[in-house]
Parts: C-alpha cells; sequence; structure tokens
C-alpha cells in the first residue's frame, strides 16, 4: 500500500468545489431573495518533480522487498520449529515406549535373580545391581514423560496454540471487548479504565 501510495503522487489529481448561498433582503422589497452558486474545478498534473517522488517509489518498494524476504525467513523459523517440536514429541513418545519394555524386562530379571539367589546361584551383589537397573529404567521412563509433556508444549508453542484458552487452564482470560467498550466513548482524557 505504501508503493501504490507514493506511485499515487505522480497521477494527476482533481479538486472540485462547491458554494451555495442564499440572501434574503429585510431592507427593500419584503419577500425578496438572492441566490448565488459556484463550482469549480481544478486539475493538477504533475510535470516536473525533481525526481524526488521516483527515489521514494523505489524506496518504498525496496522496503517492500525486504519486508517479504523477513516474511520468508520467518516463515522458515517457524516451520523448522514446528519439524523440530515435532520431532522432540516423537522421539519422547518412542523412548516412553522402550523405557516400559526395559521396566518390564527389568523386572522379570529381577525375580529371576531373586530366585537364583534363594538358590544359592546369586549373590547380594547380584540383586542390588538388577535393583539398580531397575531403578534406572524407572527413571528413563519418568524423564521420557517429562519429555514428552515439554515437547508437546513446544509444538503447540511453535503452531501457535500455547494459550490458556487451548490448555483449558482455570485462570481469567483477557476479553478486549472489555476494555474497548470501557473506552470507547472517551473524547478526552489520559486516565484508563483502571485509574493510572
Amino acid at each position: 500500500m505504501q508503493v501504490k501510495l507514493v506511485e499515487g503522487e505522480l497521477y494527476p489529481m482533481v479538486n472540485l468545489g462547491g458554494n451555495f448561498q442564499q440572501n434574503y433582503n429585510l431592507y427593500g422589497v419584503p419577500g425578496e431573495r438572492f441566490l448565488n452558486g459556484s463550482i469549480a474545478a481544478q486539475i493538477s498534473v504533475p510535470i516536473y518533480t525533481g525526481g524526488e517522488v521516483y527515489a521514494r517509489v523505489r524506496q518504498a518498494k525496496a522496503t517492500l522487498g525486504q519486508a517479504r524476504l523477513q516474511a520468508d525467513l520467518q516463515r522458515d523459523v517457524i516451520r523448522s520449529s514446528v519439524v523440530s517440536s515435532w520431532g522432540q514429541l516423537d522421539s519422547a513418545r518412542s523412548v516412553i515406549q522402550s523405557s516400559k519394555a526395559a521396566i518390564k524386562s527389568a523386572e522379570i530379571a529381577l525375580v529371576d535373580i531373586r530366585q537364583e539367589a534363594k538358590v544359592g546361584q546369586r549373590t547380594i551383589f547380584d540383586i542390588l545391581f538388577a535393583q539398580q537397573t531397575l531403578l534406572n529404567t524407572r527413571v528413563s521412563l519418568v524423564v521420557a514423560q517429562r519429555d514428552r509433556v515439554v515437547a508437546s508444549y513446544a509444538v503447540m508453542a511453535a503452531i501457535g496454540r500455547l494459550a490458556a484458552a487451548n490448555l483449558n487452564l482455570s485462570v481469567a482470560q483477557y476479553d478486549p471487548t472489555i476494555h474497548c467498550n470501557q473506552v470507547k466513548d472517551k473524547w478526552i482524557g489520559l486516565r484508563t479504565p483502571a485509574g493510572r
């Protein structure tokens, strides 16, 4: 729009104005009145601007090109953020599944090692080592669940859906129409509805 606005300065401009007057004669013949009217039109055609308007058109076009490049760059950043966040979420889901399977196998191994210890084939150290392995796999499951939650919020943030309304939080949500209704009839003054 800025480019079109500056280019518009090179186009011809037409001004049209009108005037109408009605006068009553109070001292002469009663009921006598005078009507006057005029219409004026003016056309301005820019002939020579010294190149200033052309320079501003080129400047506006360069600014437009820069804004388009910035928009493309931002679009690419958002796309890569969405892809990265989705990859982290998918990875966390896979780690959760493998951690659950590892916990089941570690629990089975611990039971077997305890049975073998009862018959004298394993030592207390073997039991403690199996318990530590089970504990480590449970910790990795909790970490993967935490990573899944964080990655899901990162995906929501990347696609612009991380808001209190989408998360069903029990907080007061901002409604811009309330503030608009509070100040829409104010013609003058600097005070806000909060009194600041």
